[in-house]
């Protein structure tokens, strides 16, 4: 029996530091997305084109 509260308490200090190393990555902006808002301008004018044109067919 001691044995599983071992286990438990070791595998919350892990659960504990993994959320602690997540909650550090997306404070310092590793999540962040830098490339698609670049990207959407150039795909914008399709995007405005198809909905005219499913607007018109109605």
């Amino acid at each position: 029996m001691s044995v599983i509260y071992l286990l438990i308490s070791i595998s919350i200090v892990v659960a504990i530091s993994f959320f602690i190393a997540f909650v550090k990555a997306v404070k310092s902006g590793q999540y962040d997305d830098d490339y698609t808002p670049s990207v959407r301008m150039l795909f914008d004018d399709e995007l405005t084109k198809n909905q005219s044109k499913n607007d018109n067919s109605n």
